[in-house]
């Protein structure tokens, strides 16, 4: 008849299994290659530039302290992205890439908003790949934490947080926000960057 290991055998190997974990996962981290981004996603809600449109608009009971908003109201963004903080068309450089997708004042009582943001680069050494940003957005902070939550092409299982900052107030449908990107992706799965005008730090 076949023997079985008792309970206290199996309790015994738990430590080692924990171990042989933990060092998988440092040995994956080691494999790692981190990517610093310094981006400005130029966000403009009316007049002919208009980038950011209005889905939801007095769905839900007034706002506390954003007067004339409501919570739930909801906008979708497809915001130029470019190396340095000036205005569109004078001294922004290029446009490297986009910023797709939503923010929706998600409090009642807060000046909060929660986005949910694809940036897609079309220029510099990273063209052609995007990455996935969702998070907590504080209005009037300083800045705020949101996490990098996956990606595609060289950012393909990308993870890491940005820093998401008001830059420049240019107007009152205007704003200039800054993107400190600091993520990391699989060594083996990343091509090496290639020639391009794209800023990385």
């Amino acid at each position: 008849m076949a023997s079985f290991a008792k309970p206290r055998h199996l309790l015994l190997l738990l430590p080692v299994a924990v171990i042989v974990a933990l060092s998988l996962a440092a040995a994956a981290d080691a494999r790692r290659r981190q990517v610093h981004l310094r981006l400005y996603m130029h966000d403009i809600l009316d007049g002919p530039e208009q980038t950011a449109i209005r889905l939801i608009r007095n769905a839900g009971p007034p706002h506390e302290f954003q007067k004339g908003e409501c919570f739930g109201d909801t906008m979708a963004i497809d915001d130029p992205i470019t190396e340095s903080p000036g205005i569109i068309g004078s001294g922004s450089g290029p446009v490297v890439g986009r910023a797709q997708g939503t923010y929706m004042l998600s409090s009642q009582r807060e000046n909060v908003l929660v986005v949910a943001v694809t940036v897609a680069l079309t220029d510099g050494p990273y063209s052609g790949s995007t990455f996935t940003v969702a998070g907590r957005v504080e209005i009037y902070d300083d800045a705020a934490e949101v996490a990098v939550v996956g990606g595609t092409g060289q950012f393909r299982r990308a993870a890491g947080h940005v820093v998401w900052r008001t830059s420049k107030l240019v107007s009152k449908v205007y704003v200039v926000v800054e993107l400190i990107v600091d993520m990391s992706v699989p060594a083996n799965d990343t091509a090496a960057p290639g020639s391009g005008s794209l800023a990385f730090e």
